[in-house]
């Protein structure tokens, strides 16, 4: 990304000619191919004769001036026909000071319209476009298919996903009004000149400064957002939330002008938190859980295979068997997968964004890495299907087959991983993601083809012990490596100064039982892996004993994952005390208050 102009070098006859992030202001110059056409507003062509249409527009806010009147979201409501649990700009407060002195700071935002739109090389269907004119990012609810990943992207919780419609909404700028000359309806609904709107380096009379810094305000490098913001009243150096995120801005010294962002000091007790680790995200856990495990397993038959080593040569039966089980399951953790979509019978478009979106990268290698998968456990178990002219390559096609499978399925689980390394969600962007993904699939896979083949060893009145000393080798790399990634990303918790550590608090606190319990079952498991690596049990012990351990495992690895989704605290601006407010969104689900619509919460939560 560009470094931010200083605003001499960005002037030109006493008018600015490149923004704040370094980028033109002059976006019909930037793309003259896509200027002169006819913009398409409502169903009808638009071309309007506005001076200013191919450069770049942006909001400017006077903190100073907001007074939490909302008049700015019920104009952008009404403008867009919205319902009441949505919002596409939402008026939030921060609180700082002590008494007498307590200062309330009211922080009005919607799309920020980025110059470097994270939500647009997220979306995996092509629903998002930035538009020369104006420099507006467009989203097309209809083509969306409610993944919501946009709306884990984007820092500033632009994207709306209704579950009602189970599709995307955001601000589209108020483009048909400015097409007539006209301001945003927001911006003209203000009553204390707090919102104003215009070419984004074109800094309003008013104001006295136009920068990016305001305390809640997420860090503007993840994405370039188009907003200035004017505030000089003097402030204090802590705000915490009002929304019942346990969140406090602060600064580290005194003379510093901006915040980083730690946990409220919590004396809460370590809980289980079992009746908040079940989520909209459920479907998640199954999928990446049994995609990783089905991947591991794979790519450790193939290598057994291929050296021929222990059961999986001795053991054809079991070899065809376990790959049919791993293509059965691997199917329904991708139908599963489409549960997690506001609009299901759309999946076919994750993968529009191969260009730019890891999920659909995601999804086209799984889904490659399925149909190698599902190939070789044809060519394996259904020899008989094999045409005449094939059986002199079959030998070759069969370790085609199997090593696409035991390649694509390693890049697949990588591109899940890059899914969840973005900035706007701190607790994730850590190498941990991605080393706990493949160790989830080293323990799972080892523990359950090993207890496949393990029993398929002992029907045939052979020695069990080497059949699991062979899994237990790579059962213990995925253990070192999770226990690895699991204490670095704790101790690198400790030394930021983001959104993270606050996850780190309430994963302590909310879930600390849980989180402990785990860590004791990593240790258990790594007892396990150390034994059958060295002096494994006999006959029908070693297989109890393996048993117990896939059992633990699972559980292991399911409440682990359920607190990967469970704990992280998201980078947006501060919500209300009621609207945008999780805390009382939940309580109003669970009081009744949510059968209201004035209540702004709906009653299911996709």
């Amino acid at each position: 990304m560009s470094t931010p102009t200083s605003p001499d070098t960005r002037q030109q006859n006493g008018a600015a000619t490149e923004s704040q992030h370094g980028t033109p202001i002059d976006l019909g110059a930037t793309y003259a191919d896509l200027t002169g056409q006819p913009l398409t507003i409502n169903g009808a062509e638009v071309l309007s004769i506005h001076p200013d249409r191919y450069k770049q527009h942006g909001f400017h806010f006077n903190a100073d001036n907001c007074i939490a009147c909302h008049a700015c979201e019920s104009a952008c409501s009404e403008k867009n026909g919205l319902p009441p649990h949505l919002a596409f700009r939402k008026v939030g407060y921060i609180e700082g000071g002590s008494y007498p002195d307590m200062v309330r700071l009211n922080i009005s935002m919607a799309c920020n319209h980025c110059e470097d739109p994270v939500c647009l090389k997220g979306c995996p269907t092509l629903a998002y476009t930035k538009y020369v004119e104006y420099g507006a990012v467009l989203q097309d609810p209809d083509i969306c298919f409610g993944c919501g990943y946009c709306t884990w992207v984007c820092p500033y919780n632009a994207p709306q996903l209704d579950p009602v419609k189970g599709e995307v909404q955001k601000c589209n700028m108020c483009v048909d009004r400015l097409e007539a000359g006209l301001k945003p309806a927001c911006v003209s609904a203000c009553l204390s000149n707090a919102l104003d709107f215009g070419v984004i380096e074109n800094v309003p009379k008013w104001s006295q400064q136009a920068t990016v810094e305001l305390p809640g305000f997420p860090d503007p490098s993840i994405s370039s957002p188009n907003i200035r913001f004017h505030q000089t009243r003097t402030l204090p150096s802590e705000f915490t939330r009002g929304d019942g995120a346990p969140v406090r801005y602060y600064k580290d010294r005194p003379d510093s002008k901006t915040y980083k962002v730690g946990p409220k000091k919590s004396n809460e007790p370590a809980e289980w938190g079992f009746s908040t680790l079940s989520s909209r995200e459920d479907p998640l856990v199954y999928f990446t859980l049994v995609s990783q495990m089905v991947v591991a397993a794979a790519v450790l038959l193939f290598l057994f295979g291929q050296r021929g080593a222990g059961a999986v040569a001795q053991h054809p039966g079991a070899m065809a068997g376990t790959l049919w089980f791993l293509v059965i399951v691997q199917a329904s953790a991708l139908v599963t997968s489409t549960l997690h979509l506001g609009k299901p019978k759309y999946f076919y478009r994750a993968m529009n964004n191969l260009r730019h979106s890891w999920v659909s990268r995601e999804i086209f290698t799984m889904g490659a890495f399925f149909h190698l998968l599902g190939g070789w456990a044809i060519w394996t178990a259904l020899p008989g299907l094999i045409p005449e002219f094939l059986r002199p390559f079959e030998s070759a096609i069969a370790t085609l087959l199997s090593g696409g499978a035991a390649v694509m399925g390693p890049v697949g689980i990588y591109c899940m991983a890059k899914c969840y390394r973005i900035p706007a969600r701190p607790f994730w962007n850590h190498w941990h993601t991605n080393g706990a993904f493949y160790a989830s699939g080293l323990i799972l896979g080892s523990l359950v083809v090993g207890a496949i083949f393990g029993v398929a060893a002992w029907r045939s009145w052979e020695p069990v012990e080497p059949v699991l000393g062979n899994f237990a080798l790579p059962l213990l790399g995925g253990i070192l490596l999770q226990g690895a990634a699991l204490a670095a990303h704790l101790r690198d918790l400790t030394k930021r100064t983001d959104e993270s550590t606050v996850s780190r608090m309430v994963m302590l606190t909310r879930y600390g039982k849980s989180y402990y319990v785990r860590y004791a079952s990593l240790g258990i498991l790594l007892l396990v892996a150390l034994t059958f690596s060295i002096a494994a049990p006999e006959d029908i012990g070693a297989l109890l004993a393996w048993g117990v351990a896939l059992i633990l495992a699972l559980v292991h690895e399911v409440i682990g994952r359920a607190l990967f989704y469970a704990v992280v605290i998201p980078t947006t601006h501060p919500a209300a005390f009621f609207f945008g407010n999780k805390v009382f969104e939940t309580h109003a689900r669970d009081a009744g208050l949510a059968q209201m619509p004035q209540t702004g919460v709906h009653p299911t939560e996709h």
